[in-house]
């Protein structure tokens, strides 16, 4: 969002007393993390650091205080296999910046838990689903799925998709390719598939998209590029 709409979105709210009430929020986000068998601790933390770290970027931390009539909400939770999902942050209204300091803590003290080597893909966007569920009163809800490989364990995402989509749930992917090999460089080839599969069987809603993270090192700039794509754009109809 650029600043002269950011003013203009500041405008509208301050000119529409009496539309925007006290509790409104203008977009739900859970954002859910692959903690599957495949990402060892290095890369967890480098997943955990890199979040905070996006959520913390100076224009991330902007958007995110643009409207605090109308605040978004966060969630974050961690999936692997079927029965290993795991809410790290609970729904937080970033209201403020000791709201987000708030999130911020929460993400630094989670720890790398014991989970099932499997790839439950399609299980964690009906579990991120849910959650959004339970945010019907946001304009906007938006599932943000970061992966590693493909769904190996459970429903078949493209089986997912279609209803969750129906619920009126934008699902984005941040896909995170391999890690620099000691030799030879198919990151590239490998990354491209993976988005592919992504942007076939997982991501669904208008403007839905797939980011990219070539290895965890990446994982930092790749999710403060998608909050701000993801986060941008606020409809003024919502205010309506």
């Amino acid at each position: 969002m650029t600043r002269l709409a950011a003013l203009l979105l500041s405008s509208v709210l301050a000119a529409m007393t009496g539309a925007v009430h006290a509790g409104d929020c203008r977009q739900a986000l859970a954002l859910g993390l692959d903690v599957s068998g495949s990402v060892d601790l290095r890369e967890y933390r480098l997943q955990i650091d890199g979040l905070i770290t996006a959520l913390n970027d100076p224009e991330v931390v902007r958007i995110l205080m643009s409207a605090p009539q109308a605040p978004v909400a966060l969630l974050v939770f961690e999936w692997s296999g079927p029965a290993d999902q795991a809410i790290l942050v609970p729904w937080t209204k970033v209201t403020d910046r000791e709201a987000l300091a708030g999130i911020s803590a929460m993400l630094a003290d989670a720890e790398r838990r014991d989970a099932t080597p499997g790839t439950a893909l399609g299980v964690a966007m009906k579990t991120g689903a849910d959650f959004l569920d339970q945010q019907q009163g946001c304009w906007k809800r938006t599932l943000d799925i970061s992966g590693d490989g493909r769904s190996n364990l459970g429903p078949e995402p493209r089986n997912v998709r279609d209803a969750i989509g129906a619920r009126g749930i934008t699902i984005n992917a941040l896909v995170i390719g391999a890690d620099a090999p000691a030799s030879g460089d198919l990151r590239q080839t490998e990354i491209t598939e993976l988005s592919s599969y992504f942007r076939t069987h997982v991501i669904t809603g208008r403007d839905a998209f797939v980011q990219t993270a070539l290895g965890f090192e990446d994982y930092a700039a790749a999710m403060t590029a998608k909050l701000k794509r993801e986060l941008d754009g606020l409809a003024i109809s919502g205010l309506q």
